[in-house]
């Protein structure tokens, strides 16, 4: 297990900490994660909503709490931190910005394309840039606009697979289809890569994501390529998440068969732990009378089954009545909860022993 870099920055273990919103992944588990050596994700989606859901003041609400969550992260921690920030969401500039004020390390962004996201740097910013993307069709256009409208290529490309936890980048027809599976995205995406390496003598990481949960599925996917991995439900059951121990305890409890495939207020597919307030939702029983927040660009609350950030927002205090949790695809290999260092001293040892057994 190597070391590995974002342009200037040295991550000495290749594990980051997917961001996971609302609230699932704040100062506490992203300093967590970054003092043991990997790169840990504060989640910008919903952020101001946390303390005061009210829908006075909703911009300053956002900028505020981001920015204290940076700062709170950098008080635990020296190691690498990053932002996930949806290019989905209507405060995008404002979560970009305000990051890159605070000195942020990373900036992780999906949901999207994010097309655009270069044209926030400036002279002297160190902040680097990681698209999400989950094709290598989606990479190629990617670096080709950036260095079409900035001269400016990803600092490194994350590659999230359909077993990814959340909203994901695939139609629900083609999920469950091996020819999109992460080992071949992965490759797909390191043509891309390459091919950039070739042309602009510059290296792109690529960090393999969705659907790897052991330090098994770490080295059969680096052996194939990726430089690192990104993960988040193995994050969840820790001491150290933000989110409440009723969320916690909803991935201890799920099995299998609890996972569903929805459709999301946002326009995609999203994979989630399936509980009586989705079947209520998609019902026609939760039905929102207004839009409060205007979150998220493609959200329309004249159709859409429920509240989006209302059902998150629930979860995240534990209120699963009237929230759901979003997973990745191996929620029900959670059995307890764990701290942080203990999921690295775990998945250090089993990459290892895998590696050993190839030698």
């Amino acid at each position: 297990m190597k070391a590995f870099n974002i342009g200037d920055l040295r991550i000495p273990i290749p594990i980051i900490q997917g961001g996971m919103g609302i609230g699932i992944s704040l100062s506490g588990l992203a300093s967590a994660v970054a003092n043991m050596g990997g790169i840990g994700v504060i989640a910008t989606v919903g952020i101001g909503f946390i303390e005061d859901n009210s829908s006075i003041n909703l911009k300053n609400k956002h900028i505020e709490a981001i920015r204290n969550e940076i700062r709170k992260a950098k008080e635990r921690t020296r190691g690498i931190l990053g932002v996930n920030i949806m290019s989905v969401i209507t405060n995008f500039s404002d979560m970009v910005r305000t990051s890159i004020e605070e000195g942020i390390d990373i900036i992780f962004s999906g949901a999207g394309l994010p097309l655009d996201l270069p044209k926030y740097l400036g002279e002297g910013i160190k902040t680097k840039l990681v698209p999400i993307v989950s094709s290598g069709r989606a990479a190629s256009i990617l670096c080709s606009k950036w260095k079409q409208n900035y001269d400016y290529l990803p600092d490194a490309l994350v590659v999230e697979g359909p077993k990814a936890g959340g909203h994901l980048g695939f139609k629900p027809d083609v999920i469950s289809d091996e020819n999109q599976s992460l080992e071949n995205l992965v490759s797909d995406v390191l043509v891309v890569t390459r091919d950039m390496k070739e042309k602009y003598n510059v290296d792109i990481p690529v960090i393999a994501a969705g659907g790897i949960y052991s330090g098994e599925d770490m080295y059969q996917i680096m052996e194939r390529g990726a430089s690192a991995v990104q993960l988040g439900t193995r994050f969840v059951a820790t001491e150290e998440c933000d989110a409440s121990i009723d969320f916690k305890n909803t991935f201890i409890n799920a099995r299998e068969a609890d996972i569903r495939i929805i459709k999301s207020p946002v326009g995609l597919p999203g994979r989630t732990i399936n509980n009586n307030f989705l079947d209520d939702a998609y019902a026609g029983l939760r039905r929102p009378k207004s839009c409060k927040y205007n979150c998220i660009k493609t959200c329309d609350p004249k159709t859409t089954s429920y509240c989006i950030a209302d059902a998150l927002l629930a979860a995240y205090h534990g209120n699963m009545k009237d929230g759901f949790a979003f997973t990745g695809a191996n929620a029900e290999k959670v059995d307890r909860i764990s701290t942080v260092k203990q999921v690295f001293e775990d998945l250090i040892a089993e990459f290892k022993n895998r590696k050993s057994l190839n030698q």
